[in-house]
């Protein structure tokens, strides 16, 4: 397989071949082979990310929580600390090479589009943005100003995803027409990651001193502070989050997505037995099904999520039921030779066979061609991928699209509608309301990219 260079990727862009192209600033670690980060979102998921760079130099450091912060704080105490990313880069913008992202999914393309409009190289947390304008802006955006890109669905850096692309490539699994996928039923609890408020609208709760409340709703309208929105659980809000399908789908359908090429959907229907739609929360249970129509030699593909613990009934049929490292989440993709399954993430797949035939198939299992990551980290891949000149498997360009196939999914939920959607015209035929949510109100001060899709 050949290495894509980052430079060769922008070569076919419009931004370069019309001089637009601003390079990212890669002189501050040329001395001494290190790059300097800023970290926007401290706590949380954001350690797991950060911690992935401390032999680089972290200069920055953004958090609206000083709470969830405090850890991050207390071990770069030389590090700079600010609460708006945007007064961080006002004031350090010529000291920072490359930055992290890891806020809730509505404050991602904020914070990311004022990153690349000075150049920087950005990491950002799955899924990559909130809705599908936004997705296209920052696909266009990455290369317009030539930054190195990823999006951190960690298990597209596995040996176990690249495994899936590689057989399904060699014929292993033969053609696909049908994909599975399921993830266990709700928690809903006060602190937990799907806490539900007394009421709809949620009562007003006193805003902890630790929180700045008006810069964690970022681009979001304002409202009054509930428990039930931060600093976990905001995932149940279609304001901030997609739910679990939001959360999941980067990891769990990535595997076919990339495998099968699926590209955008054609529709997209579901079924919600309990619908929460008029409160904007999730619904405790749905099955979503994707219509995906057939691409070049590639036959047409059913692809169905089913989420809140209903699971699909193919698993009884192929004995899964009966394994119990299934049993939560999963994957299938059935296959007219071979069927293949994951867990949640795409990690460690096998081939539904006996274990004999199974341990056999991997001495002779066709040959990796696809490069591997050492520790398998998405991190590493990005880190590795600014100082090498080449691009993450998972840039935005890949990222944008697999987000974009989830959030269509998430937008059949958030209305309980059945969808036809027209990818080149970024448009839902058939539900003219839905299509509002395509791109999302954006509060004053907090609006970027917005003529970038024209250029």
């Amino acid at each position: 397989m050949n290495k894509t260079t980052r430079r060769s990727f922008l070569k076919s862009t419009s931004a370069v071949s019309s001089g637009l192209l601003i390079l990212p600033s890669l002189y501050s670690f040329s001395a001494n082979n290190k790059l300097n980060f800023a970290v926007i979102g401290v706590g949380g998921r954001g350690r797991a990310n950060w911690s992935k760079v401390q032999n680089e130099n972290i200069v920055a450091m953004c958090d609206v929580d000083d709470k969830r912060a405090a850890d991050g704080y207390k071990m770069y105490p030389k590090a700079r600390k600010f609460k708006d990313f945007r007064v961080m880069f006002d004031k350090m913008h010529n000291e920072i090479d490359a930055v992290i992202i890891s806020t809730p999914d509505h404050t991602h393309f904020a914070a990311t589009m004022a990153a690349m409009e000075l150049g920087k190289h950005v990491y950002v947390e799955k899924p990559l943005a909130h809705n599908i304008w936004e997705l296209r802006t920052l696909k266009k955006a990455a290369k317009y100003y030539g930054i190195v890109s990823q999006m951190g669905n960690q298990g597209h850096t596995t040996d176990g995803i690249r495994s899936i692309k590689e057989w399904y490539d060699a014929g292993v699994l033969g053609e696909v027409k049908e994909v599975h996928a399921w993830i266990g039923g709700f928690n809903f609890k006060p602190g937990h990651y799907w806490t539900k408020p007394e009421s709809f609208p949620p009562p007003k709760d006193p805003i902890p001193s630790h929180l700045d409340w008006d810069l964690w709703l970022g681009p979001s309208k304002y409202r009054d502070f509930n428990n039930a929105y931060a600093p976990k659980s905001w995932r149940g809000f279609y304001d901030f989050g997609n739910g679990q399908l939001g959360d999941w789908a980067c990891h769990t359908l990535d595997g076919p997505f990339w495998a099968l090429d699926l590209g955008m959907p054609k529709s997209v229907k579901v079924r919600i037995p309990n619908p929460m739609t008029k409160n904007s929360f999730v619904s405790d249970q749905s099955v979503v099904t994707y219509n995906f129509e057939k691409r070049k030699k590639k036959p047409p593909v059913t692809l169905k999520w089913y989420e809140g613990g209903i699971k699909p009934s193919i698993l009884e049929e192929l004995g899964v039921n009966k394994m119990k490292k299934y049993s939560t989440h999963g994957m299938i993709m059935v296959g007219e030779k071979n069927t293949l399954i994951t867990g949640g993430r795409p990690n460690n797949p096998r081939l539904l066979m006996p274990d004999s035939d199974w341990n056999e198939f991997l001495k002779n299992a066709p040959e990796k061609i696809i490069p591997r990551i050492k520790d398998e980290t998405p991190v590493e891949e990005w880190v590795d991928a600014i100082k090498n000149d080449t691009l993450p498997l998972s840039n935005f360009e890949y990222g944008a699209s697999l987000t974009e196939m989830a959030l269509l999914g998430c937008l059949a939920q958030r209305f309980n509608a059945d969808i036809d959607y027209n990818s080149k015209k970024m448009k839902i035929t058939n539900r003219p309301d839905v299509n509002a949510f395509i791109k999302e109100p954006i509060r004053e001060g907090w609006s970027y990219g917005e003529n970038l899709l024209s250029k």
